[in-house]
């Protein structure tokens, strides 16, 4: 139990309700701790707080587009390194055809998220198929394999040395946001049978981020039955259903889809914008002097960007202010929209992150100009 210096005080014009009837005039800025978990003020500026007119130095946000990647090999090991840390690994990978030979990752869970593209799994627990849209978590040393229908790209999380688990929801209950009924699992059917047989197939096995080749002379995808509570799990971004409030702009924070050790991935899903008159329509501009903030742009226009597409990553290190863009700000003031139509996944990361030279290679250096305009 943390005991924070908690002492609620107000000074000077303030709204009564964070995010609601701001006083005329003023930008609501959050700054707080635990990402929006601790205790937290709200301050109330005069100018926009990401009102710049210049931002140099290592702070800077940064704007990559996937789709700008290339030379992709046939193994998720050859799956580009974007964003890591020692607790998370943030890889992109796109791939087509059959895989031939199993992979497993000794080093954490993985969290695949098909961006486009589908076809079939196969792994220790049986056969699924799998679609644009879905989460799909491979428990620590699984075996397994993909047969892409049509050419694939996969956004890759891994956990380092960490399992994924749901979030705990609270007084709304555990069949909030996602109904654990939804989540699918692989079935010893037909399709995994006949896939099982005599023929030489090669396991490449991560651990310390180093490879080794187990060479079997049969498939080792074969198994007769399992039992247990431990197993690849799909969900799609579709079962999601998320937590809304018409009359208060709710945190991210209430969008979380899967918890690791040192990290959240959460899901920005469809929903009714606020409709009550004096709440916020957008996000409200934060201090984010906790966690590294990490955005896979999926599906959608993204409201609260400006310039964003399908298939972009955003990073916003620990430290930068940051909020919605001008366009989106003047938006939400006018009410013009009446719902969201995004998917996206963030992930915030309590730990500071490293870009690596594929991320800076397709890289929006404008990206940090992009809160400039107020036009």
């Amino acid at each position: 139990m943390k005991n924070w210096i908690g002492f609620p005080h107000r000074e000077g014009e303030h709204s009564r309700q964070a995010h609601v009837d701001l006083p005329e005039g003023t930008y609501e800025r959050e700054m707080g701790k635990e990402g929006f978990f601790g205790p937290a003020s709200h301050l109330y500026h005069k100018n926009i707080p990401t009102g710049w007119s210049s931002f140099e130095g290592p702070l800077q946000p940064h704007a990559f587009d996937t789709n700008l990647l290339h030379d992709f090999g046939s193994s998720p090991w050859d799956a580009k390194m974007m964003i890591s840390n020692a607790h998370m690994k943030f890889r992109v990978w796109k791939t087509s055809g059959k895989m031939d030979h199993l992979v497993r990752n000794a080093d954490g869970d993985d969290l695949l998220f098909v961006h486009n593209g589908g076809g079939e799994l196969f792994c220790d627990f049986g056969h699924l198929t799998f679609e644009a849209g879905d989460y799909i978590v491979l428990p620590r040393g699984t075996m397994w394999r993909i047969e892409a229908s049509e050419p694939c790209e996969i956004v890759m999380v891994e956990a380092t040395n960490s399992s994924y688990q749901l979030p705990e929801k609270g007084m709304v209950g555990p069949h909030a946001i996602f109904d654990p009924a939804v989540l699918d699992v692989p079935a010893i059917d037909a399709a995994f049978e006949a896939q099982q047989g005599n023929d030489e197939w090669r396991v490449v096995v991560k651990a310390r981020d180093q490879f080794s080749t187990i060479t079997y002379p049969f498939n080792p995808l074969d198994a007769a039955g399992w039992k247990g509570d431990l197993a690849v799990v799909r969900v799609n971004v579709r079962d999601i259903r998320p937590l809304m409030s018409h009359r208060y702009h709710l945190p991210p924070s209430a969008h979380t889809t899967f918890v690791a050790g040192r990290f959240v991935v959460c899901t920005f899903a469809p929903r009714p914008i606020e409709s009550d008159p004096g709440a916020l329509k957008v996000p409200f501009y934060h201090s984010n002097d906790d966690y590294d903030e990490i955005i896979f742009y999926h599906r959608g226009d993204f409201f609260s960007r400006d310039n964003i597409d399908q298939g972009m990553v955003t990073f916003h290190p620990y430290g930068f202010t940051h909020g919605p863009h001008p366009k989106a700000f003047k938006a939400g003031e006018k009410a013009a929209r009446k719902e969201t139509d995004e998917y996206a996944m963030m992930i915030d990361t309590r730990d500071p992150v490293e870009m690596s030279e594929d991320a800076y290679s397709v890289e929006n250096k404008d990206y940090v100009n992009s809160w400039k305009s107020h036009d």
